[in-house]
């Protein structure tokens, strides 16, 4: 029988992962209010290790408190933080899962930055509001960018005292780093801003410092958004880097001695194409409310959430980009979803599954594959991805070497496992339908499609709530 290319094994310069799919980046509010770890994290992470996945990148970790999202993220900040990492990290290696930690800062994209941030704006590459959100910054002085170089550099030397397998460097959907790399955003005059030379040089000093700091032999990944669409809600806006710009910043980056690159989308998040899939309004009106302290914007945001006849108006923006044609995807075509279970069958057809995944499953597919023309190292790609053979086919094809997923697998934890056992898709497959992604603002992360439980909303909550089995203070 000829070998599933999903399930061969991947080789980095200083790490082999037993097979091809990662979890991706996804944040959930699981820790303790201060940035210190519990056992829900852990519980959280054993989750994707156990069905099968052959690395989990973490959940965005700040290597400052002023650069979290939200409270309740663990953090990388200090020394003490150490030890909980390394528990963490034991757990996954329990399943021969590897562990890649997200060393990461918001800058302005910081969603609730809690009481220590209170009377702090985001440090940023500029001092322009975002637009979205309306979150306030200030740009960061010479020092304060060299502080935060080695912020990271730091983030990195705990992360392999914790015994971890690598990291990542957040620099997509616009956290700090694509604040710095964005021809959209940064309006800087110094040597970081105004080329793509100098915008991309916080980035590549920050992987220079990390290997002064932790030497060559350890796994080293960034993560860029390939295109950004600045523009994509505000029409206004500037558009941001070109995938030709991206394909440069990698090949410096690769040059600077990363070891790998992870391809993304988007100067923001949410973004329109990041996570893929629908912006679910009525969850929005819910739960947005907690970031109405946020920002200059929040609270205009919030009413075209909170009423629909006002719907119109937001999904026409939001929507723009996807009628603008800017993602086509280009492989899977012939392929057809299998038969659902009968009682997925009552609110989602094998046709209208189809239509989603061919909406979007690798919505960053084709910047990969230009990427990759351009690169010697390995080429992960994000975006939607739950069909083995689509996965398959885009692997083998040359699009890229490896693929992330995050929501589809927050759908199925056991996604792996179903695809070894001969399923091209897993019995109730994710509907995109993000309401996990506005509930994470201040809920439990997990799977909140109530159609996938039989609209049995107790069962759902039940299975959303077993990241805290065993619990946090057990």
């Amino acid at each position: 029988m000829e070998k599933d290319i999903i399930f061969e094994p991947l080789e980095f310069r200083n790490l082999t992962l037993k097979n091809r799919i990662f979890r991706s980046n996804i944040s959930g509010r699981f820790d303790n209010y201060d940035g210190s770890g519990n056992q829900a994290r852990i519980n959280w992470e054993e989750k994707f290790a156990r069905g099968g996945v052959g690395a989990i990148v973490s959940s965005f970790t700040p290597v400052q408190i002023r650069g979290r999202i939200l409270p309740n993220y663990a953090t990388i900040d200090r020394d003490d933080r150490i030890p909980f990492w390394r528990k963490v990290g034991e757990k996954v290696h329990e399943y021969d899962c590897k562990f890649l930690m997200q060393l990461s800062h918001s800058g302005r994209q910081r969603d609730v930055g809690g009481v220590e941030n209170l009377y702090n704006k985001g440090l940023s590459s500029t001092s322009e509001t975002e637009s979205f959100h309306g979150l306030e910054c200030q740009a960061m002085t010479r020092k304060e960018i060299k502080e935060m170089i080695q912020a990271f550099a730091d983030g990195a030397r705990r992360a392999r005292e914790a015994g971890l397998d690598g990291v990542e460097l957040h620099s997509a959907n616009g956290y700090l780093i694509t604040q710095f790399l964005s021809s959209g955003i940064n309006d800087r005059k110094d040597e970081y801003g105004g080329s793509l030379e100098n915008r991309a040089r916080f980035l590549l000093e920050i992987i220079q410092a990390i290997r002064k700091e932790v030497g060559n032999d350890f796994h080293l990944q960034a993560k860029i958004s390939a295109v950004e669409y600045n523009d994509a809600v505000i029409p206004w806006d500037k558009p941001g880097n070109t995938l030709e710009d991206s394909i440069q910043i990698c090949k410096w980056v690769e040059e600077a001695g990363a070891d790998a690159l992870h391809i993304s989308t988007g100067s923001l998040f949410p973004h329109p194409l990041n996570p893929p899939g629908e912006f679910p309004q009525d969850e929005a009106y819910r739960w947005y409310e907690i970031m109405l302290g946020s920002g200059i914007y929040t609270f205009r945001n919030y009413l075209l959430f909170r009423y629909r006849f006002l719907f119109p108006i937001f999904l026409f923006l939001w929507n723009r980009v996807y009628r603008k044609g800017s993602t086509q995807p280009i492989i899977g075509k012939d392929v057809q979803a299998q038969a659902l279970d009968d009682s997925f069958r009552e609110f989602v057809s094998s046709q209208t599954m189809q239509e989603l995944l061919d909406k979007y499953q690798g919505i960053s597919i084709s910047d990969a594959r230009e990427i990759k023309k351009h690169v010697n190292i390995p080429v992960i790609c994000t975006g939607g991805f739950q069909q083995a053979s689509y996965i398959r086919e885009a692997i083998s094809e040359g699009f890229c070497d490896a693929v992330s997923i995050a929501r589809p697998l927050v759908a199925n934890n056991d996604l792996v496992q179903q695809f070894q056992q001969g399923k091209d898709l897993p019995d109730r497959p994710c509907t995109y339908c993000n309401r996990c992604l506005l509930n994470a603002l201040q809920n439990p992360l997990g799977c909140y499609d109530v159609r996938r439980y039989n609209d049995d909303h107790d069962k759902m909550i039940e299975q959303v709530m077993t990241v805290f089995d065993p619990p946090p203070f057990s």
